[in-house]
Order: structure tokens, then sequence, then C-alpha cells
């Protein structure tokens, strides 16, 4: 008999202060389960919410029909939250397809292009001293686990409403001294990046890129949000970041094709960032990484979250027909590693190594689940996106 949803549920993992990680189960109805991830800060009651119709709509249905019949759209009733329910049950489904077929998680999604991804540190949550001291502590301590690449968000506290303030400027001008500092510890040849979590207006990004001419950055991520009325800024933007030989690099919290295709055609940015989280799942990914290649916009994946995100992360990158770079959120936490563990590949020589084993499964530890339970957490940066 061909095995059909039976349900789905929502847990939640409290890693600290700042974050929860989320994950959405599929259970069919002979017995088999799989686990994708649906971190999104601050949401957890309304994802909650959003896994229970989902599980409604799919139940009874085979897996390859449920596939189908669901699509994350950026014009969906439920926004972010609604794509981040779909995606989370598109990463369980395909690990489902997968084992059902005998087969590695990526051959549902195709042929491996590469076996072995260059990675960078993302070290913002993993910084609790906020200094440029602090900064580069954490950065060390990534570059004796083998990174070789390193991003940092140290504008605290600015938004677009205050960047301009004398309170702004100082704060900004924080963040611009530890980048500065990092790039004088990293050495000239490391690849830095910022992400500015949408905190700036036009002026103050343009101010900011040019202070940070000394940092050589490899990428200027996220300056303004990426709604159509700052698409002009944007474009001036990017000119006079390619002017300083920095790219520009954004869109984590972009659904879908439909989501993407329109900063595609704009010609807004040199690196696009889907979240398997949000974009609408694995394969949705991966035509988003097509459709960037055809674009000549290189994909680099956004992937700041738990170990779940990570390795489909790593899946779709592996199957993509280029893949710049992965992201890993730096020492966060241990839970990273003890929530599924064994699973995630080791990080050797600054690449992770795609995950190819037949039967690969992902069962969170459920004392780890039942010890750390749901905190309310202060919302994500990405509430800042509809800026």
């Amino acid at each position: 008999m061909t095995a059909t949803i039976a349900s789905l549920r929502c847990e939640v993992l409290n890693v600290s202060t700042k974050t929860n990680w989320s994950f959405v189960a599929v259970q069919t109805s002979d017995g088999d389960r799989a686990w994708g991830e649906a971190s999104l800060n601050a949401w957890e009651p309304m994802l909650h919410g959003a896994v229970e119709l989902l599980g409604r709509q799919l139940a009874g249905l085979t897996l390859e029909t449920a596939h189908s019949a669901i699509a994350a759209s950026p014009y969906g009733p439920g926004g972010l939250v609604q794509a981040t329910a779909i995606s989370a049950t598109q990463q369980a489904l395909l690990e489902l397809t997968a084992r059902a077929q005998g087969q590695p998680w990526h051959a549902p999604l195709g042929p491996l292009r590469r076996d072995r991804l260059p990675a960078y540190a993302n070290i913002n949550r993993a910084t609790a001293e906020r200094t440029p001291a602090g900064f580069v502590a954490t950065a060390r301590r990534a570059a004796a686990h083998g990174f070789k690449a390193f991003k940092a968000a140290p504008f605290d506290g600015v938004t677009p409403a205050t960047c301009a303030s004398a309170e702004g400027r100082q704060r900004t001008r924080h963040g611009i001294d530890c980048l500065l500092a990092l790039r004088d510890a990293i050495g000239p040849s490391a690849r830095l990046m910022v992400d500015c979590h949408w905190r700036f207006d036009e002026a103050r990004a343009l101010e900011v890129l040019q202070a940070l001419a000394p940092a050589r950055l490899h990428w200027f991520e996220c300056p303004l949000p990426e709604t159509p009325v700052h698409w002009p800024a944007l474009q001036r933007i990017h000119r006079a970041a390619r002017d300083q030989g920095v790219m520009l690099a954004a869109a984590e919290t972009q659904i879908g094709c439909a989501g993407f295709q329109p900063l595609f055609d704009a010609g807004l940015y040199d690196v696009v960032m889907p979240d398997v989280k949000y974009c609408g799942g694995p394969w949705e990914m991966l035509r988003i990484a097509e459709r960037a290649q055809e674009a000549g916009v290189q994909f680099s994946p956004h992937n700041p979250t738990g170990p779940i995100a990570s390795l489909h992360t790593l899946n779709v990158a592996g199957v993509a027909p280029e893949c710049d770079m992965v992201e890993l959120q730096f020492d966060e936490s241990p839970l990273f590693e003890a929530l599924v563990p064994g699973l995630h590949p080791p990080l050797v020589d600054g690449n992770f190594a795609v995950p190819t084993q037949v039967g690969f499964r992902t069962e969170p530890q459920r004392q780890l689940l039942t010890m750390h339970p749901y905190q309310p957490v202060p919302s994500g940066v990405e509430s800042l996106a509809a800026g």
C-alpha cells in the first residue's frame, strides 16, 4: 500500500534568549517520519496555526501529491509564516521521498554537481561582547575551526528611522570600527562580509559603504529592504558597490521564483541568498538557483539557524548549477551538534561535504526538545525587511 500523509505537527526548541528553532514533523500512514526546519523567531504561535492548517490540507495525500499540492508564493495570504510552514514541510517530504526510493537526499532533485562546498562563518550570534575586540575574538575562534571567510552584523540598534540621528551615527561608527578591526585580524586574503539587516536609508548606506572601503568587503548585504519602493536606491547603491569592487547581496526572506524574478529583472544584486526555510523548500530553492544562473547572479544560500535547515541547504547547493559559498551560524549553541548528533558533516579545509548516505534520517533528540521548550524571544531581523 502506498504511504500517505497522516499528520503534521510543529515543535519548538529554545536555543537562547534570542533564538528558537522550530521544526515541522511529517508523519506518514506507514509509521515513517521526517522533519523540516521552520525557524522564524517570535512568530511561533502563528507558525503552529499555519502547520495545523497545512496538516488538514495534506492528510491522506501521497508524498508525490502532497509535494505538488503546496507551493510557497509571495502573494500567499499567510505571508512569510505560511511560506515557512510550506518550506519546512517540503524539506520533510524530500527526506521521505528519498528514503522511500532508497536514494540519497539529492536524488529527487537531480545529480550532484559538487560534493564539497566552501563555507563561511556567520559570527554574529556567538559574539556576546559587541565590541571590535569581541568580534575579533569570535573570528579567531572560527578561524581555528577552519573557516576562511567571515560575516558579521555589528550595527546593533540602528534602524532606518534612527540611522541619521546622533545616536544612530554613533552606533553605525561603532559597527564600522568592528569591521575594520576584523579585517586587520583576519588578514588581507580572507573574505569578509557585512550584513546590514535593512537598517539604513540610502544616504547612510552609501556613507557606510564608503567608510568600509579599507575593509575590502567581499559583499555588502541587505542595506535596504527589497521592496519595490527601494529599488531605485538599491540600483544606486549597487553601482557604488561595484565601483568599489564590492558585491551587493540580499533576498533571504524572498519567497519562490515569483519573489526572486523581479529582483533579477531589475538588476539589483550580484548575489542572492534564498533560505530553504522561507523560499518554498528544497525544490523551489533549486529553481531559484537555476534562475540566478540564467540572470548572471551568484547563488549563496542563507543558512543561519539549526542543523536540519543546514543539511537541506548543503543538499540543494550540491545540486545547484553554481554555488559560491554556504553560511553557517558559528558556535551559537552546542545544541546544533547535539540535536541530530553525527549527521551534520564537519568542516574540512573550509568546506562541508554534501551528505550522500542512503536512508539518511533526521530525528531530533526528544529529550532536548523536552529540556529546552519554547520561550518567547524578540522578533527576528526579518521583521525589518518589509520597512
